[in-house]
């Protein structure tokens, strides 16, 4: 595949998947080569994210919990937090970047690590109040889709084009390396995550879903059934798992990742992103404004369309009885239930999957 056709590609996914068209500003990714896999270059001149009363507002492409404070983060190197359940945020104060950031996990209440264009990847040992650079390679251009780690230590950054680093230091230094050797693949690897039974799972392309059961040491490529794009995953507290990804398609594996067949989610709007709550109660969400909920272990979805028909990539549980959605307006907030986010001025009930 020529430089060209990858740039086109990515082009492409990158508009889909960031579900906005902001997503769209800029980023043409080069093929990757053999890029020295080198830990943040301190004599390069750092750009801090300016502070801006925007941060909440501005576009959003990833978020999770730090212990009981939520976390995301988006645009500009823009990181924001909430210790009150998403009722207030506050930008964080010090990200030595000004890339987009794609990706956030944590490892624990304190460790965490963000990933971004530029091949650039953040550590943070204080919950997301400060962060350091602890890998940036320009001259690979490929941006990291995706972090996660097996503990404070050891974890894996991903991206376009199957770019893998490894640390097993923290970040102090890194590796490049093949998810499976010998591969030769040129899938972007989109979100890693792991199940239950600590099995590492990376939905891709291709309806591809990438499996480790050794910690991330050999992977083995598992075939769907679909042939599209998976863009995330989550592990559900009944030990089944789902991968979701383009024009509504959600599979589901009971045996640890190994099979996977579709359920029915109610929508032809693109998946981006999923959190189970407390109460079990599975929430999604995408494109178009599209937020999905289940009360049946994801077995099917009942489809809440938001007036704003924006593009929405995480959700994560609030205070008093609501969510966070995050994406292309920022962060914004509904209820914890179906039939109560419709009722709302402001959202449609849509449809209702069987």
């Amino acid at each position: 595949m020529s430089s060209t056709q990858k740039s086109s590609r990515f082009g492409q996914f990158l508009a889909l998947t960031g579900a906005v068209s902001a997503l769209a500003f800029a980023l043409v990714a080069a093929p990757l080569g053999a890029a020295p896999a080198l830990a943040a270059d301190e004599s390069e001149a750092v750009e801090f994210s300016t502070p801006s009363h925007l941060a909440s507002h501005d576009l959003l492409l990833s978020a999770t919990m730090a212990g009981t404070r939520m976390v995301a983060v988006g645009q500009f190197g823009h990181v924001i937090h909430s210790d009150d359940g998403g009722k207030t945020w506050v930008q964080a104060k010090s990200v030595p970047t000004q890339v987009t950031l794609t990706s956030v996990s944590f490892v624990s209440d304190k460790i965490g690590y963000a990933g971004g264009h530029d091949s650039t990847v953040l550590r943070t040992e204080d919950a997301g109040d400060t962060w350091t650079s602890v890998y940036h390679n320009i001259d690979s251009q490929a941006p990291i889709m995706t972090v996660y780690f097996t503990d404070e230590n050891h974890g894996f950054a991903m991206g376009a084009f199957s770019f893998v680093i490894e640390t097993s230091d923290g970040g102090k230094t890194w590796e490049q390396r093949e998810l499976i050797p010998g591969s030769n693949g040129d899938s972007h690897l989109n979100k890693a995550f792991a199940t239950n039974a600590g099995t590492i799972l990376v939905s891709a392309e291709f309806g591809k879903v990438f499996r480790s059961t050794d910690k991330g040491v050999t992977f083995s490529e598992i075939t769907s059934g679909y042939e599209g794009s998976f863009w995330g995953g989550m592990s559900l507290k009944d030990g089944s798992v789902l991968v979701y990804g383009m024009r509504g398609n959600v599979y589901r594996s009971t045996d640890d990742g190994l099979t996977w067949a579709k359920i029915n989610s109610g929508t032809d709007k693109s998946v981006s992103g999923g959190w189970e709550l407390d109460n079990g109660t599975i929430v999604l969400v995408g494109l178009q404004g599209y937020v999905g909920y289940s009360t049946n272990g994801g077995t099917d979805f009942t489809e809440v369309t938001r007036a704003d028909r924006l593009g929405y990539v995480a959700v994560l549980p609030g205070a008093d009885n609501t969510i966070s959605v995050f994406g292309e307006p920022g962060v914004k907030s509904q209820p914890d239930e179906a039939s109560k986010a419709a009722e709302e001025v402001g959202f449609k009930f849509s449809t209702s999957g069987t």
